[in-house]
């Protein structure tokens, strides 16, 4: 409840412009065979410009999962495993076979996440930021349990300065900081708690489930 509350301030705070994702209608019958009771989320394949957005993608995966009721392993203990094995990127790493990772850890599932876009774009008085992802979650034995895409996009808005031209400087300022330094962040955990929890391609309760 707490995440919730912390997503629900952020979501307060942004003001979204837009917010698309490409959902597919979800068979989940191997998902509730398989019965996943631990998941080895990977480092994402990353696809934008920005080389930071793969780690910071990384520390918010782990909540999500861990309310949805399933044992996550530890994102960067898991990580530095992989380069000790001689892995470092996403790619090489969602090249390996789901068998493989899911044993080296004892792995019920592997989580991978590809980053189509993480990016802010600046016109003038406004800068929209847009993350997009691919989600795919793989049984230890190879067969696909779920996917899922989702994209979505906020502006900074600023309060009315009660004069037009203050009004439109106070926006050109928050674009240009926006652009200097834009906050990913509760977007990507917005995106996260949607596609995991809150929306129609939520993933069932894991055995670790207990009601908020």
């Amino acid at each position: 409840m707490k995440n919730v509350k912390i997503l629900l301030t952020g979501l307060f705070a942004l003001a979204l412009t837009g917010c698309a994702s490409t959902v597919v209608k979800q068979d989940l019958s191997a998902f509730e065979a398989a019965k996943p009771r631990s998941i080895l989320v990977v480092p994402a394949v990353n696809k934008s410009v920005d080389v930071d957005a793969p780690a910071y993608l990384l520390t918010t995966l782990t909540v999500p999962l861990a309310e949805k009721g399933f044992y996550v392993f530890p994102v960067h203990t898991a990580k530095t495993v992989l380069e000790q094995e001689g892995m470092y990127e996403g790619e090489q790493i969602h090249q390996q076979p789901p068998a493989q990772l899911a044993q080296m850890f004892g792995a019920d599932a592997v989580l991978y996440v590809t980053i189509n876009q993480w990016d802010a774009k600046y016109v003038v008085i406004a800068t929209t930021v847009t993350v997009d992802f691919d989600y795919r979650l793989v049984s230890k034995d190879g067969t696909e349990l779920w996917r899922a895409n989702k994209r979505m996009q906020y502006s900074p808005q600023n309060q009315n300065a009660g004069h037009p031209l203050a009004t439109l400087l106070a926006a050109a300022i928050t674009a240009a900081l926006e652009r200097a330094k834009p906050n990913y962040m509760p977007l990507t955990q917005m995106a996260n708690a949607d596609v995991f929890i809150h929306g129609p391609t939520a993933i069932p309760n894991g055995p670790y489930f207990k009601v908020q």
